[in-house]
């Protein structure tokens, strides 16, 4: 058999290595240092301490955007970890045309975001399709102010995310599904259950891994929340900016040639601690999952 050299798996583990080290954890800790300075684009960071975030703590903004976010993930995590099941238990079956109903529920997912979030902004707006259809039924007397108002502006920035969200997570749930043998199905009916308690005894058990997978992954995303906020509201956040997300924070803070890089750092490693609850929540529930299982 023929050795390797010690140093071969380095040379193809290098290039992977070296684009980690340099795009994610250099930056990473190079903006954990920005936030205990006040660095600024035109004139040297000093150091400041925990200023940064006593700032945070205080700061009326960002208390909004983090209201934002929790709700964004209060509404988003059980409609997008349960409508996706629903729609995968339809479509899973083998019948004629099921294929194209297949594509059509992900085509969401290929679509741009940007362009999404523009062709919502249009269909929304005060002049616009929804709002004349409305008025045309006789619905209502007068436009309502999706893109204005605070609370119809976040509801329509969520509707967004669930809608383009429900394909891909659709497929996690086909190939979880793919693992569930038909014989425990079968052995129910035959014990006379009906669907919905084997939905709930049998389906929901076997795909619980994906739920919680599917669980963390929208929880993330939902505080990460950037782009359908940012279009819909043209970038302003909302009337007082109240729709604000951390993210459109922090590039707020950050922006420009006064932006405040310190404080901006310090909004982001407040966000990256706060996406780290539901994944730490994951991991201890499948500890604990693990620890149940009889050796």
């Amino acid at each position: 058999m023929r050795s390797h050299k010690w140093f071969t798996p380095w040379l193809l583990l290098g290039p992977a290595l070296i684009w980690v080290l340099v795009f994610s954890l250099w930056p990473f800790i190079n903006t954990v240092i920005l936030s205990f300075t006040n660095a600024r684009p035109l004139r040297p960071a000093e150091p400041v301490g925990f200023a940064q975030y006593e700032r945070l703590l205080t700061d009326e903004q960002f208390g909004y955007a983090l209201i934002t976010c929790l709700i964004y993930v209060v509404v988003c995590v059980p409609l997008l970890t349960v409508l996706p099941l629903l729609l995968a238990l339809l479509v899973e079956k083998t019948i004629p045309g099921i294929a194209f109903f297949r594509t059509t529920f992900y085509f969401p997912v290929v679509a741009s975001v940007v362009v999404v979030a523009l062709i919502w902004s249009w269909i929304f707006d005060s002049q616009g399709v929804l709002n004349q259809a409305l008025e045309w039924m006789g619905l209502t007397d007068k436009p309502i102010a999706f893109l204005v108002d605070r609370w119809w502006l976040l509801a329509t920035a969520i509707l967004l995310t669930v809608w383009k969200g429900l394909g891909f997570y659709m497929v996690v749930y086909l190939a979880a599904l793919g693992n569930v043998g038909k014989e425990q199905h079968e052995a129910a009916m035959v014990d006379g259950a009906g669907p919905i308690r084997r939905f709930v005894s049998i389906t929901i058990p076997s795909v619980r891994g994906a739920m919680m997978l599917v669980s963390a992954l929208i929880a993330v995303a939902a505080m990460r929340v950037f782009t359908e906020l940012d279009i819909l509201s043209n970038g302003t956040g909302g009337p007082g900016g109240y729709d604000m997300s951390i993210v459109m924070l922090i590039r707020q803070v950050g922006s420009g040639l006064n932006g405040n890089l310190g404080y901006a750092a310090a909004i982001s490693v407040a966000l990256f601690l706060l996406t780290l609850i539901p994944l730490s929540a994951i991991a201890f529930m499948n500890r604990e999952k693990k620890a149940k299982v009889p050796a």
